[in-house]
């Protein structure tokens, strides 16, 4: 019999750790509940939860920096929860490597149904990612430039630069086609799996922070391709 999925549910609101505890077990769903967003970091690891649901405005650490630390070593699934309803807000919360954002109030009923569109998109994306890996190798290298699949480290010139999750997708996707212009909605693909909602300037964002991060060390990777979208460039 397969194991129940366990969401890690963050709120320094006790009552709606209760709520979305008592949802999620309905359902048939593993809860591990956390207080605020440092005991957040300090279970994550022994937990290993398959889902975090996570509240921006915490104490001691607030969602954002929670979600920073766990996506420097796990894509599992974030759903943001926040009182705040600002277009920024979500945007924000989507670049730091968030999948999906609720505002409060919300129905516990839409966040299941979130939680469960998360896990099934997780598994119909984890077979295309190992072909991807297994179609382009461990290793992607274009000049002064290269990235290591399995061990997700990007270099240049052997000097390490450090991606986000969501950062290191888009760079993968464009070194394994080198010759290809993607556009934004590929790379939205490649970033984030099909069927998910980013718009246009989240992945120019991201862009200009990979720029950003390789020119800090010296590189320069991605050329734009104006009126189309973005091309590995010749990393020398």
């Amino acid at each position: 019999m397969a194991k129940a999925p366990t969401i890690m549910v963050v709120d320094d609101d006790a009552h709606i750790r209760e709520v979305v505890g008592f949802a999620l077990k309905k359902e048939g769903f593993q809860t591990i509940p956390a207080k605020d967003g440092l005991q957040a970091v300090e279970m994550f690891a022994e937990a290993t939860p398959d889902l975090v649901i996570l509240d921006i405005l915490m104490p001691e650490m607030d969602g954002t920096e929670v979600c920073k630390k766990i996506r420097a070593h796990s894509d599992v699934p974030i759903i943001f929860l926040s009182s705040k309803d600002d277009e920024i807000d979500r945007i924000l919360g989507l670049e730091l490597g968030g999948d999906d954002y609720v505002t409060k109030p919300f129905s516990p009923r839409e966040l299941i149904a979130r939680v469960k569109a998360r896990l099934r998109r997780r598994l119909t994306e984890a077979k295309p990612a190992v072909s991807l890996q297994e179609k382009l190798g461990a290793i992607l290298e274009k000049g002064r430039l290269r990235l290591d699949v399995d061990a997700r480290i990007v270099s240049w010139d052997s000097v390490r630069v450090e991606l986000t999750h969501r950062e290191f997708r888009i760079l993968q996707t464009l070194m394994g086609y080198p010759e290809k212009i993607f556009t934004r909605e590929e790379l939205i693909d490649g970033a984030y799996g099909r069927d998910h909602f980013v718009s246009d300037r989240t992945i120019d964002s991201h862009i200009k922070s990979v720029r950003k991060k390789l020119a800090a060390v010296g590189g320069e990777a991605i050329r734009t391709a104006h009126g189309v979208g973005y091309q590995l460039g010749e990393c020398t």
